[in-house]
């Protein structure tokens, strides 16, 4: 079956059903018309109006009136919605209604039975997909919440379980840990995804517009045997690196898609979806970038390690094969290519380091190997000491004033887009003096420790080239293929603004 996008139209008001569902069926496979989006005054005309909609629709439509405890938008409740549907003709469309307080029934061909669980992933998922099965309805929806990457497995084994019986089921995980549940669903069996139709008209968290679906991942075209890239770390919303390498994927003409994979609990990963001999998804995963806080904890899960990554002691590439996992690090690469292209010799240059992670790693090894000195500051001292002795450094204090140093690296997560996206590892006072200041954050472009460097009359620079530069890395390990740097650059770009 072909992957079928649907997009919710959620409007308060009934004159502005009909513009909307065109907008969304320009886009969409299936429309589905939310109800309880409406303001109560509106309702009626609405119902009034949904007959002629529907009979010049040219998609399939979904009637949904989600109750308030299945996350619904207006004051609705269970008690009602049997009478509400048993009253309203919807001849012409299917009937999203919960499965809850849906009847055993023999046969109920244009109804979507279904069940979301806002709070996580229950135990129970085999029984709840059951008991919707006796209501007879035509299409079966069960919607779950994850809260790592692992709790996607469930939904897949679902999907499993209804094709063999040949029972059409949509199930999804929301969420960001849910992600990859929208994208490879539909390949997977799912009778359909959801996505919305811009960013103001999200019915549900992890949704992607219908405009990403359908162009950056190319959704139209993923099968079970696609080859499957992504990003795991914590979080990755931010991250610009799915733009980049799907962009890239399609200017070289070839299969696969890259997707954001949410792990908190990277060795569960590792060991249920990502180890070829004790996966638990018989996905195509091809490859892995590697992003924080997991740039060191993936290693012990690896076949083989490059001598560069075992030097630094970080891997952000892992090239997954029929039967291993080998393990790169492209960081450093992307870090000094980008640092020279301003700072040149970089020989007896005076450099300091803010942070002691994977990322701290990579930019003290790839100094040192320039020439350069180096002083690690962290703000747990005891790891920037323990980095300064293997790395042939010098442990300063966090906080220290930085005029000294010739390029000052902040290294930390201060600054990314998200939660400590108004945080900065320094400031202006402290900066004062410093030739250089490199962030390598990449999102937002202008993060604060780089204002605070502009002010205190510092050169800049952000982690976008860098960015680019070990993402093209990435590509030619995994595909075997040159990358296309014009169009990675010009995507990251993109992207940022």
């Amino acid at each position: 079956m072909k992957p079928r996008i649907c997009i919710p139209v959620c409007v308060a008001r009934a004159s502005e059903l009909a513009p909307a569902f065109a907008r969304a069926a320009q886009l969409a496979d299936i429309v589905e018309i939310r109800l309880d989006y409406l303001q109560q005054a509106e309702l009626a005309p609405a119902l009034a109006a949904l007959r002629a909609l529907l009979a010049d629709a040219a998609r399939p439509v979904i009637l949904t009136r989600r109750i308030l405890e299945q996350g619904g938008q207006s004051d609705f409740s269970a008690l009602e919605a049997p009478d509400f549907w048993r009253q309203t003709a919807v001849g012409l469309a299917w009937r999203d209604m919960e499965g809850d307080w849906l009847p055993d029934a023999d046969a109920l061909p244009q109804v979507i039975a279904s069940h979301h669980d806002f709070n996580g992933t229950p135990n129970n998922l085999t029984k709840i997909y059951e008991r919707l099965a006796t209501t007879g309805a035509g299409v079966l929806k069960i919607a779950v919440t994850a809260h790592d990457i692992t709790d996607c497995l469930p939904v897949f084994q679902l999907l499993q379980r209804a094709a063999q019986e040949g029972r059409p089921l949509i199930a999804l995980a929301m969420g960001e840990a849910g992600l990859l549940t929208r994208v490879l669903g539909p390949a997977f069996g799912s009778w359909l995804t959801f996505a919305a139709l811009d960013d103001t008209q999200r019915t549900a968290s992890g949704q992607f517009r219908a405009d990403e679906l359908r162009d950056l991942y190319r959704f139209a075209e993923i099968t079970r045997e696609t080859p499957v890239y992504g990003l795991i770390g914590w979080p990755v919303s931010h991250s610009l690196s799915p733009q980049v390498h799907n962009r890239a994927l399609a200017a070289q003409n070839l299969p696969g898609v890259y997707l954001p994979l949410a792990v908190r609990d990277v060795d569960a990963f590792m060991r249920r979806m990502a180890q070829p001999a004790t996966r638990e998804l018989n996905w195509n995963l091809r490859g892995l970038s590697v992003t924080a806080p997991h740039k060191q904890a993936v290693m012990p899960h690896l076949d083989w390690v490059s001598p560069e990554a075992k030097a630094i002691g970080a891997v952000n590439t892992i090239v997954l094969t029929d039967s291993s996992l080998r393990g790169y690090n492209t960081d450093a690469t992307g870090f000094i290519a980008s640092l020279r292209e301003v700072y040149r010799d970089l020989r007896d240059a005076r450099g300091a380091v803010l942070g002691a992670g994977g990322a701290a790693r990579c930019a003290v090894w790839a100094l040192r190997q320039a020439g350069a000195e180096v002083t690690i500051m962290a703000r747990d001292e005891t790891r920037a000491t323990a980095l300064a002795q293997e790395f042939g450094a010098t442990a300063g204090h966090w906080g220290q004033t930085l005029s000294d140093f010739d390029i000052v690296v902040n290294a930390t997560p201060l600054g990314t887009r998200g939660p400590l996206e108004n945080d900065t590892p320094a400031n202006a006072a402290q900066l004062s003096g410093v030739r250089l200041a490199y962030d390598l954050v990449y999102n937002p472009r202008l993060t604060p420790f780089l204002q605070e460097a502009q002010a205190a009359g510092c050169a800049i620079l952000g982690g976008l080239p860098m960015l680019v530069s070990q993402a093209a890395a990435q590509f030619s390990l995994w595909t075997n293929h040159d990358a296309p740097l014009a169009v990675m650059r010009q995507a990251a770009q993109d992207a940022i603004s």
